[in-house]
């Protein structure tokens, strides 16, 4: 009797893990279903939560304002006609509940069964360097799951893509400010992606007017005409950029093709949206704000400040894309290979 328990039990283990290999090689089969160009989930290793993808079409657009905007800053010009490739972009801000998953990763019980490849290339991704512990509540008790995260810098938000990168196997990363903008506009040339009527603004994103002076859960607002949401406020969004005030009139020839300015210093790096703590001209689809570790670190007692966390701006935190384009784990590889902290 024990030893047909005993073969039972084990037929039953085989079916179950057969099962759950079976459901892994599905996902991933519709993760890799790239040529249609479609949404979908991309489930995170080791845990029940997953992040909404949504298919940005490639195309070309004027980047910038044209001088007649109201609110328009000079850093938003000369506009520029630039192409930019089809990607995803996560439907929503990456919340802290997702986030956390990165930061706490270590303590992940696995609700899941691994082939060895996926199991190695998890064990990889669990290998990268976590974020030092907060001086301050990062989210200042405006609420985790389902919120968006904030306050890490821009540093602390390629750490989680090149974390999620390596769970999953493909390249996540941050937009470029050309990618975001285009996104956001969604194929508009107005002030917002849904006109020029700032007064239609509270039906689509949180400001210093309407939020209460807090971030809210992610969603909540109208989406943009991609099923986007709360690309205008709530959380302002970094992007993979350098900022230079003048970089649309340093741009020509083939830098008007995915352009990308490449880091060349810790700081000032691009930040888009605006956010719940801005003004409503803030919230533009072409604004820019350059980052400021002076006024965002200053209540960081590290000398020299975190490279983690900017403990004065839980208005800032980010969303992820990945190409439509298919990349060799070369390539991942050499877009990882500039060294992130020191760039």
């Amino acid at each position: 009797m024990r030893q047909l328990f005993s073969i039972i039990t084990k037929s039953i283990l085989l079916f179950v893990t057969l099962m759950l290999i079976t459901y892994d090689s599905n996902l991933t089969a519709q993760e890799d279903s790239g040529d249609e160009y479609t949404a979908f989930e991309q489930s995170i290793p080791g845990s029940n939560i997953s992040v909404e993808m949504v298919p940005i079409p490639g195309g070309n657009f004027k980047i910038g304002s044209p001088e007649t905007e109201p609110g328009r800053d000079t850093d938003e010009g000369p506009q520029k006609e630039v192409v930019v490739d089809g990607f995803w972009m996560s439907k929503f801000e990456i919340t802290w509940d997702q986030y956390e998953l990165f930061m706490y990763a270590e303590n992940i019980v696995k609700d899941s069964i691994l082939i060895e490849e996926d199991l190695l290339r998890d064990n990889e991704a669990d290998a990268i360097m976590r974020p030092s512990p907060p001086y301050e509540d990062p989210s200042f008790g405006m609420g985790k799951y389902g919120y968006p995260a904030g306050s890490m810098t821009q540093f602390g938000a390629l750490m989680y893509c090149k974390w999620l990168s390596l769970k999953t196997g493909y390249l996540y990363r941050l937009p470029t400010e050309a990618e975001w903008e285009y996104a956001c506009r969604a194929g508009s040339e107005t002030t917002y992606f849904f006109g020029d009527d700032i007064a239609e603004l509270d039906d689509y994103g949180w400001s210093y007017e309407n939020s209460q002076y807090n971030y809210h859960k992610v969603g909540e607002k109208k989406p943009n005409p991609w099923g986007l949401y709360d690309m205008l406020g709530n959380v302002a969004e970094w992007t993979l950029d350098h900022y230079f005030a003048d970089i649309y009139a340093q741009w020509e020839g083939d830098d008007l093709i995915n352009p990308w300015s490449k880091p060349q210093a810790l700081d000032p790096r691009t930040v888009r949206g605006g956010s719940y703590d801005d003004d409503k001209d803030k919230l533009r689809c072409a604004s820019r704000v350059p980052s400021n570790p002076d006024k965002w670190k200053q209540r960081d007692p590290q000398i020299p400040k975190s490279f983690w966390w900017n403990t004065d701006s839980p208005f800032v935190g980010f969303r992820i894309v990945r190409s439509f384009n298919k990349m060799t784990q070369e390539e991942i590889d050499a877009f990882w290979s500039f060294n992130l902290d020191e760039d």
